[in-house]
């Protein structure tokens, strides 16, 4: 990585270090009682909001790291349960999006229970093929983030229900697709272009849909996969994603 780079200079020294302050204050708030004094269940939530987000800020700073080190073909090869990825990225997408789904999601202590939260907000979760037991070879932070963009953009965008599915016996295949208002066909060719902002005709502002697939894009590709998408104006968006495991 070019640590020359002002972008990478600045995200490294002028951004890590505030986040770090929060993040270890924060921590010290919720953990060190004797020290801070007590604090109440309502106040101790508010701390624990702050604190996954701060560290959801972090993150986001870490995975624009990994754009530039993508692009020297860095990873961090090792083997992860896709379930439990996908479930942590679909957390971190709520968010951004419901934050009181996301606690509910957070406390949840089942499959079982888990998926009955997202089907009560018209998420469907579905993962069969090879993977659903077996670990996946590969650098599993990208490919977390992949999944958080994607969901991300498709909670951002989908009227009402949305649908993940992972499936695969050799690469995997992850799609993501919901039920929003799709990109007119003049659009479609731009929409991973980074730094894009798209204004869908029906005045929904999408603003930041074209960074967040771009770096998408650049992640999978870099990892030897594709994506590709099939988007109906007026009826939603599927994306599709193909990775093949890290030998």
């Amino acid at each position: 990585m070019n640590k020359k780079d002002p972008l990478i200079d600045l995200l490294i020294h002028d951004l890590t270090g505030p986040l770090s302050v929060v993040l270890t204050s924060v921590t010290n708030l919720l953990n060190k009682e004797s020290t801070y004094g007590p604090i109440t269940e309502r106040q101790r939530e508010a701390l624990q909001r702050i604190l996954r987000n701060s560290q959801k800020a972090q993150s986001f700073l870490y995975d624009m790291i990994e754009i530039y080190r993508c692009e020297e073909g860095v990873f961090k090869k090792n083997s992860f349960n896709i379930e439990s990825v996908l479930k942590e990225s679909l957390c971190e997408a709520f968010e951004v999006i419901d934050s009181e789904v996301a606690e509910k999601l957070y406390r949840s202590l089942s499959r079982e229970v888990f998926n009955q939260i997202l089907e009560e907000h018209n998420v469907i979760l579905e993962i069969t093929g090879k993977y659903l037991v077996s670990p996946f070879m590969h650098d599993e932070k990208k490919v977390k983030q992949i999944l958080r963009n994607l969901i991300t953009n498709a909670l951002k965008y989908r009227r009402s229900r949305m649908k993940v599915a992972i499936s695969g016996d050799t690469e995997i295949v992850i799609t993501v697709e919901d039920d929003g208002p799709g990109i007119t066909e003049d659009k479609r060719n731009a929409i991973f272009k980074r730094f894009l902002n798209i204004e869908e005709n029906k005045g929904i502002n999408i603003q930041g849909f074209g960074f967040g697939l771009s770096c998408v894009k650049d992640l999978i590709e870099s990892m030897g996969g594709e994506i590709t998408v099939n988007i109906k104006e007026g009826v939603g968006t599927r994306f599709t994603v193909r990775i093949p495991p890290l030998i």
